[in-house]
Formats: structure tokens, sequence, C-alpha cells
């Protein structure tokens, strides 16, 4: 199976879509080094959110590594930040410049291609028939998009980033209620600082199946890794920190949910 998925029974999807570790053989022969220690993945994410089959959420998360096939972008590659460095569809360098692939390994057009209908096209395909189900079911559905990322990546962004960062493609991806009963109980706390729209808007997901004309309402969180984890290898779960967001994550993605159903 390419990804991991539960239906659950209220209108809400998690998307998990950079959580995936493995590695199809055949692309890890031209790999380097640096892709095996697989740094950029969201790692633990799974785990922080296991809350979700309790609560009574769909989810969907991803099998294969991000260095594979990058979910999140757009099948035709197109920079979701135009002007801004940002990794691609098929990512060759890892989030500190470091070299994917060795000499003359990168994926041409018809790798890319292959890799499309192979890994990305699946994850695409439930993705969309789980929103419709829960549509059908409910006349509304919200979607969450889940990420997290070293604090500090010096390539994308100057200093540390705030710990939560909500993107809803500048206010286009859901209507504003969902957004403001989300983000409220973020900046109700005093723990964690939070952005909205800033660095991250949201990626291919996000944007994508946000319709909020449609009832589909889709938001991104990408979460500061130190928030739950240490961010150096081997990139353990911190419990002791885990326990302390795990309860807000809770409160804002039953605010999603309930939201929609209003």
């Amino acid at each position: 199976m390419d990804y991991q998925f539960k239906a659950g029974s209220i209108p809400l999807l998690v998307s998990m879509p950079h959580v995936g570790t493995d590695i199809p053989d055949d692309v890890a022969a031209a790999m380097t080094p640096a892709a095996v220690d697989k740094q950029d993945t969201d790692w633990h994410l799974a785990r922080l959110y296991d809350f979700l089959g309790e609560m009574g959420a769909s989810t969907l998360s991803a099998r294969w590594s991000r260095y594979v096939i990058d979910l999140n972008r757009p099948p035709e590659n197109t920079n979701l930040y135009p002007g801004q460095d940002t990794t691609g569809l098929c990512p060759v360098d890892t989030f500190h410049r470091e070299p994917l692939y060795l000499e003359g390994r990168v994926p041409d057009q018809a790798e890319v291609e292959r890799r499309l209908g192979l890994y990305w096209k699946p994850y695409h395909e439930r993705l969309r028939a789980e929103l419709d189900r829960l549509l059908a079911l409910h006349g509304a559905v919200a979607l969450w998009d889940a990420h997290s990322i070293a604090s500090h990546v010096p390539r994308f962004f100057e200093g540390k980033l705030p710990d939560l960062n909500f993107g809803t493609a500048d206010g286009v991806s859901c209507a504003p209620g969902l957004g403001e009963a989300v983000v409220s109980r973020a900046l109700a706390q005093r723990r964690y600082s939070v952005a909205v729209n800033g660095r991250f808007k949201g990626g291919h997901i996000t944007r994508f199946y946000g319709k909020p004309e449609a009832n589909v309402h889709a938001i991104q969180l990408e979460m500061c890794q130190s928030t739950y984890m240490d961010e150096e290898a081997p990139y353990g779960y911190r419990a002791d920190r885990a326990d302390q967001v795990r309860g807000l994550l809770r409160e804002m993605t039953r605010a999603a949910a309930d939201w929609v159903r209003r």
C-alpha cells in the first residue's frame, strides 16, 4: 500500500503527506548517503496526532519519503512561492542543499512522470475520494494538512520559525470562520508563538483542495519540530514536549470539525 488510511465518521480529514520514510530500492540505488538520513521528514507526526482515531476523524498519511516525490507539490512542478527558494516535485537536494542523487543520476522527466503515476496519484486519488465521501455524508468537510519542520532552516527563512504556522492561502482555502475558530485557540495560549499566512501559506494540498465555495475548507499547520521532538539525529520523540502540545492540537482540530458541522 502506498499510504496509510483510516476512514472516520466526522467531517474532518487529516492529511500527512511528508511522514513517509520508505524509498524504493530502484530509487535508492541512485541516491547519495544524505538521502538515507531522510532529515527533512515530518518525523513522528502520526504519533503526535494519534488522538484523531478516538475523535472519529479520517486520516491519510504517506508511506514514501518526500525525497521520492513530494505529495504536497503540484504535478506540473510550479513554484508555490514565486521568487523564493523551495524544493520541487522530485527534490534534488535536502533543505540544507546537500545533493540527493549521485552524479548523472538526477531523475529526468520520464522518471518524474513514472513516480507521479506510481506514488503521487494514489495518495491524491484517496484524498479526493475521502473528501467526496465526507461531503456526501455531512454537506461540508474540513481538510487539515499536517506538517512539521526544523525550527531553523536558513535556506528558507531567517532566524527561528514560529512554533505554529497556519496557512490558508491568504484566506482563500477556507471560510474566514473556520480559520478564526482554529487560530483563536492557538492565540489564546502563551506557550507557543503563532504565525498566519507567513512563510508558509499552505502547499498544493491546501491550495488545490480548499474550495470553500464547494464546502471544502482546507488549512495547513506547519509546526516547529522543537515543540515535540529532538531536531538532531536520531530525531527522538520527546513525550514531555509532545504531551504539552497535543492538547492544543486536539482542541484546534476539534474546532475545525465543529465549525463545519455548524
